[in-house]
């Protein structure tokens, strides 16, 4: 539409330039008297004129033509564009009046369901009030009920209440007591099995040879001469000697011997390798013997390092502070019933991991608490207070972590385990000391723990005879038939043992046999 407009303005403009110059050659002809042949180039001129009067005419009725068809095509284009448009709105229209009816719908079934929903919940407030005064009445009949159930009786509540269980207790004494023997049995045995298999298994894989060892020392010496120079002139060398160690020495007629003794194993390990550096050089004077002393110190000091490290290393435990390394090397030289304490950590240490592997635990941490457990008996004979609470304060010093301290304080049970690992440092601890030859036992403490057993079963009532058998292992008690019922038999052995557990030290266990016996007799006359 464009480019024809504009061929029909060029074509205007060109006819318009041909008839100014037509007319301006004409007037110069004109002016000058042209000729002839000038007056037949004006008529040609005025023919062109008319020719392109003509083509004008022509170029108008044929722009006039294309404007018409432009015209007619532009007014198709916007009918049709026009017809697609309202054809649009109306499909727009009908989906917009379908979401109108989809939501009218949507929010009608709404509406309904809210109403259903408040319909409900009065119905349920009408429920929950009605059930609330059945409650008050339901109480305030139970409340009369019970009035005049201890006015009839004469019984209060808590009287009646009593009444009846010591009935129930009465009658039900022989299933309690069958039920309780039923239920131990089972769980002992499942547990011995269990156990059993557990210990068995950790013993087998871990066995040590024991050494009971002696609060004594004996240097042997190359002759009786040298006797009488450690003494020394009026016994000064042997007061030097026992003056610096803090050890008596005894010089009997044992040939070729003295004796070290002292209570404290590290002192008489100082002064027996002192005495030996002394004997080997010969010189023995007060100076000398300082020196000598001084010397055994250093080195004990380096064996107790040396000692310390290798029960870690032994062990597989790792981080220990450094003067937690040397506290537990001092139990090298601590023993408790005849047992080498530091050898008796490493063991339980060992067991105790074995058993925490069997149970899935913690092995590492099982056994650094099975190591750490006696540490307090490095340091027992020199401050106050017992070797359980001493561990505990060395564990604190050392910031070790609760769980370790907790299984140092309860492995002889001054205090509840709080976990599984602080139970098995107590079982390895018990098993190490219940070795056969593990630890000795002195006549007076075997003699007062037999007569407390003794004891103890002979403080119930209708016991007439109790022993001591099987070096303590084992306890008879004999109970008199007509106080004691077979069904009370079952219940004062659990409480015998229950208070052994809780007054009694003592290793592995101790089994409690009842015997009850009736016997009748007559005479034939």
């Amino acid at each position: 539409m464009d480019d024809s407009i504009i061929r029909l303005i060029v074509a205007c403009v060109a006819l318009i330039v041909g008839i100014l110059l037509g007319w301006l050659i004409t007037f110069l002809f004109f002016k000058k008297g042209l000729s002839k042949k000038q007056l037949e180039l004006e008529e040609n001129a005025v023919k062109q004129s008319e020719e392109n009067d003509k083509l004008v005419e022509n170029a108008r009725k044929q722009a006039e033509s294309d404007k018409r068809e432009l015209l007619l095509q532009a007014k198709e284009e916007i009918t049709k564009a026009k017809s697609e448009l309202e054809k649009d709105a109306r499909e727009r229209k009908s989906e917009i009046n379908k979401e109108r009816n989809r939501l009218e719908q949507k929010e009608e079934n709404i509406n309904r369901i809210q109403a259903n929903t408040e319909r409900k919940q009065e119905e349920i407030d009408r429920k929950l009030a009605s059930v609330s005064e059945h409650e008050l009445r339901v109480k305030d009949l139970e409340a009369r009920k019970q009035v005049e159930l201890e006015k009839v009786s004469g019984l209060s509540i808590a009287d009646a209440r009593t009444l009846v269980m010591e009935a129930a207790e009465r009658e039900y004494s022989h299933d309690m007591a069958t039920m309780l023997k039923q239920m131990v049995e089972k769980t002992k045995a499942e547990a011995d099995r269990v156990s059993k298999d557990i210990i068995v298994s950790c013993i087998q894989r871990y066995a040590s040879d024991y050494v009971s060892e002696v609060t004594v020392s004996v240097v042997n010496l190359p002759n009786d001469e040298m006797k009488g120079r450690i003494i020394g002139r009026e016994g000064r060398n042997i007061r030097a000697i026992e003056t610096i160690t803090g050890v008596d020495l005894i010089i009997d007629d044992t040939p070729e011997a003295i004796i070290i003794s002292s209570f404290d194993p590290i002192r008489r390990e100082i002064a027996r390798l002192a005495i030996e550096k002394l004997v080997v050089d010969g010189r023995i004077h007060p100076a000398r013997i300082e020196e000598m002393v001084n010397k055994a110190k250093k080195e004990i000091s380096q064996v107790i390092k040396q000692e310390g490290e290798k029960a870690a290393y032994d062990t597989g435990v790792i981080n220990l502070h450094p003067e937690l390394i040397k506290t537990l090397g001092r139990l090298k030289y601590r023993t408790s019933f005849g047992q080498n304490v530091l050898q008796h950590s490493i063991e339980v240490s060992l067991i105790a991991g074995m058993m925490a592997a069997e149970l899935g635990l913690d092995v590492n941490f099982a056994k650094r608490a099975g190591l750490l457990h006696d540490i307090g008996k490095a340091v027992d004979f020199e401050q106050d207070g017992s070797h359980v609470q001493l561990g505990v304060d060395i564990a604190k010093k050392y910031h070790e972590s609760n769980e370790i301290i907790n299984a140092v304080e309860a492995h002889h049970g001054d205090v509840d385990p709080q976990t599984p690992v602080a139970v098995l440092v107590a079982a390895a601890d018990a098993i190490s000391a219940a070795r056969p030859g593990a630890r000795r036992e002195n006549l007076e403490t075997y003699i007062k723990r037999i007569e407390k057993l003794e004891e103890i079963a002979s403080d119930f009532e209708g016991v007439e005879k109790c022993f001591a058998i099987q070096a303590g292992r084992e306890i008879r008690v004999i109970v008199e038939p007509d106080k004691v019922s077979d069904d009370d038999m079952t219940l004062i052995a659990h409480k015998i043992c229950k208070r052994i557990e809780d007054e009694l030290d003592y290793p592995g266990e101790i089994k409690v046999n009842m015997i009850r016996e009736t016997r009748v007799s007559d005479f034939a006359k």
